[in-house]
């Protein structure tokens, strides 16, 4: 029953010819239809090769603080360029300096041994004593001096009156920061 069934729809085909020629267009019975002639076929040429195109950043401005910056690290370097000549100087001064300070210390040395050889002191006191100039100390005559204690000194000076009210309150505070 189902097949026998017809169904009435609207169909907008159907009156159409159904006939497709290849063409999206609509062809009209009467017009003749153009088509586009086949392009002959062209082997393609190789390519050139071709540099690209680069577009060049225009020229930035310089900055100021870069220049400082540069200017402030090129003294530096030189600073510390000099520094380091002058370093090596004082250094090779040392070196030289010592080198004295030890030959001198050896000639002081060795002059030391020939100014006590030069100098016979029995030899000095026996002549002295010889002739009478010079005696022994006898034994009253010697003192011993104890340094075991502590130095101390007094100093005793003779103090002004004070002179009024002025003169007093300056004697008190001397006598105040006397304690500080």
């Amino acid at each position: 029953m189902a097949n026998t069934m017809k169904r009435r729809s609207y169909d907008p085909y159907r009156n159409m010819s159904y006939a497709y020629d290849g063409s999206a267009a609509r062809v009209l019975e009467q017009e003749e239809v153009l088509r586009p002639r086949p392009q002959p076929r062209v082997r393609p040429r190789h390519a050139q090769l071709e540099r690209p195109k680069v577009e060049v950043r225009p020229a930035g401005k310089v900055s100021l603080f870069a220049v400082a910056g540069f200017v402030t690290v090129a003294a530096l370097a030189v600073m510390i360029l000099m520094s380091t000549v002058q370093l090596m100087s004082v250094s090779d001064e040392v070196v030289s300096i010592e080198n004295q300070i030890r030959e001198l210390k050896s000639e002081e040395a060795t002059l030391l041994a020939r100014y006590e050889m030069a100098y016979d002191l029995g030899a000095i006191e026996s002549a002295v004593t010889a002739d009478g100039s010079m005696s022994r100390p006898q034994a009253g005559q010697i003192i011993y001096v104890d340094l075991t204690e502590p130095d101390s000194v007094v100093l005793y000076s003779q103090t002004e009156a004070a002179e009024g009210l002025w003169g007093s309150i300056t004697q008190f505070w001397d006598s105040l920061l006397a304690y500080f």
